[in-house]
């Protein structure tokens, strides 16, 4: 308040996953501004691209953060994203430390630095400023990876309803519940994570590199705060499995009672492994959702059964199905994941899109009245329901659709391959077109024809003939966003000719060096 912030100002984040984050996101919405955060290992041009489409009042900041145990300054960073938002009126620099060891401050900004402590100086009463319903509470934004990133509106009542709901109803929280899930703070789970607190489950809050100092980090942690709903990604479950793990013998987590899985496919192996090593009496609850409505779509609850390698069902509420290209729900085969009636956490709207036509292509061009997700889904029978990829990455192969996931979790099982990016060029007269599996190997190992053959074989015995790539290519690594997502539609789209520049913006992206090497191999 003594800043100005009132009513319908903004106030963004530059910030790590730490708690003077969640005290800040709790000040500004009480006082009926709005907030938006950037996790603090992002660039600061996607930062402002970002931030500088809400025109902030104010920006909090840390100087520096630590990854593991490697201090990273963010002091110029910090500069250059004050030199971008010219609104901004007053940097509040918020203190981070780790074991003692402090950040150093902020390097001398032309915008007035208020320290944290000194926000914190004075008491007042707690008050809340009454809004309308479909007030703006948060700003969230789409990831980037080509163009402008959405920023997508979500309301105070839109999001009280839809997180009560589901963390009340789905994730069974409870105030006895302490939840611990590693995100960043540009992640939507993030914010629904610190919604726990709307049903009194305390929070976990979990920054740096998630895989420090090792794999069995977050196991310990989750052992040490006594954690009772655990959030992990996919990717480190399959680490885990993968490394021979057992961290119940090897930790007490024996109050860990429900076990979340979101961020991409689990593969059943993923699922099968999470059982047997926490035995029945522990809840997998395996969904899938969404930025744009800052919630799930699929998932699981403790009603309905649990199968391997599935979403359980739809998300109460929700009302989402598989449409073929006519906009016609199939049952048992792969379709388009659309929402055909309004749930309560659909965006207000995008910021800046004043007519609503950035946000009516967005969603509604595909199938008129019918919200598309942009993933590639298939419901059984019983209603339950496996993702395999997004709808934009999906391989259409001589009239076949074939998602990267179920490639994913073939490859990877092989103890020579870490990871892989798969891309398909479709033939425009309707042959099979040109499939490029690229992969990283283990250390040690080499791609030779032996492994060639092996993949292929995997692929044919595990899925099908037409999965069988046309080349295998090896690479230095496979090009990710900031929040983990692999980058298929920017390789493909270099593959067509895209000027490699323009196919992503570097700032959104975790390594930019590894999509130069596919643009190199693109164009060598």
């Amino acid at each position: 308040q003594r800043l100005g912030v009132g009513k319908g100002d903004r106030v963004v984040a530059y910030l790590p996953n730490i708690p003077e984050t969640l005290v800040a996101y709790l000040a500004t919405t009480s006082l009926g501004a709005i907030w938006a955060s950037c996790a603090s290992e992002f660039g600061s041009r996607s930062v402002i691209d970002r931030f500088g489409q809400i025109e902030p009042k104010v920006l909090l900041a840390v100087s520096g953060y630590t990854y593991g145990d490697k201090p990273i300054d963010r002091g110029d960073n910090v500069a250059e994203i004050l030199a971008g938002l010219p609104t901004v009126e007053h940097v509040v620099e918020v203190p981070y430390g780790i074991e003692g060891k402090g950040s150093s401050p902020l390097p001398g900004l032309d915008t007035p630095t208020v320290a944290w402590a000194d926000l914190l100086a004075e008491h007042a009463p707690l008050a809340f400023e009454p809004v309308p319903f479909d007030h703006p509470l948060v700003v969230l934004f789409s990831s980037g990876t080509t163009g402008l990133p959405k920023a997508i509106i979500h309301g105070h009542g839109g999001i009280l309803l839809e997180h009560i709901k589901n963390h009340v109803l789905s994730w069974d929280f409870t105030p006895d519940d302490r939840l611990m899930w590693f995100s960043t703070t540009a992640w939507m789970i993030w914010n629904a994570s610190m919604s726990s607190l709307l049903v009194g489950t305390s929070v976990v809050m979990l920054d740096g590199n998630p895989m420090w100092p090792d794999l069995d980090g977050q196991w310990a942690l989750a052992a040490e705060t006594e954690t009772t709903v655990l959030g992990l990604s996919p990717g480190y479950t399959m680490a885990c499995r993968k490394a021979g793990m057992s961290p119940t013998t090897t930790h007490d987590l024996s109050r860990v009672r429900e076990i979340c899985s979101a961020g991409s496919p689990l593969p059943p192996e993923g699922a099968l492994w999470l059982v047997e090593t926490f035995g029945p009496d522990v809840l997998l609850n395996n969904g899938s959702g969404g930025t744009d409505v800052c919630s799930g779509m699929v998932q699981g609850n403790p009603l309905i059964p649990v199968y391997a390698g599935e979403m359980s069902g739809r998300c109460l509420g929700v009302a989402t199905a598989a449409y073929d290209p006519d906009g016609n729900e199939v049952v048992g085969e792969l379709g388009e994941m659309v929402i055909t009636q309004p749930m309560p956490s659909m965006p207000v709207g995008f910021w800046g899109d004043d007519s609503g036509a950035r946000y009516q292509g967005a969603y509604f061009d595909d199938y008129p009245g019918v919200w598309r997700q942009g993933d590639w889904i298939r419901f059984d029978e019983r209603g339950s329901s496996v993702i395999t990829g997004r709808s934009d990455a999906t391989l259409n192969r001589g009239g076949v659709r074939l998602g990267t996931a179920e490639f994913y979790r073939v490859v990877e099982e092989l103890p020579e391959i870490t990871d892989a990016l798969v891309v398909h060029i479709e033939d425009p007269s309707g042959g099979l077109g040109r499939l490029v599996l690229f992969v990283v190997t283990a250390d040690g190992a080499a791609l030779d024809d032996d492994l060639r053959r092996r993949i292929a074989v995997d692929l044919r015995t595990a899925l099908s003939p037409r999965h069988i790539p046309d080349e295998i290519i090896e690479m230095p690594g496979v090009p990710r966003s900031l929040t983990g997502k692999r980058l298929e539609l920017p390789v493909k789209k270099m593959m067509q000719g895209v000027d490699p520049t323009k196919v992503a913006s570097r700032d959104a992206l975790a390594d930019p060096a590894i999509l130069d090497a596919y643009a190199d191999w693109v164009t060598p």
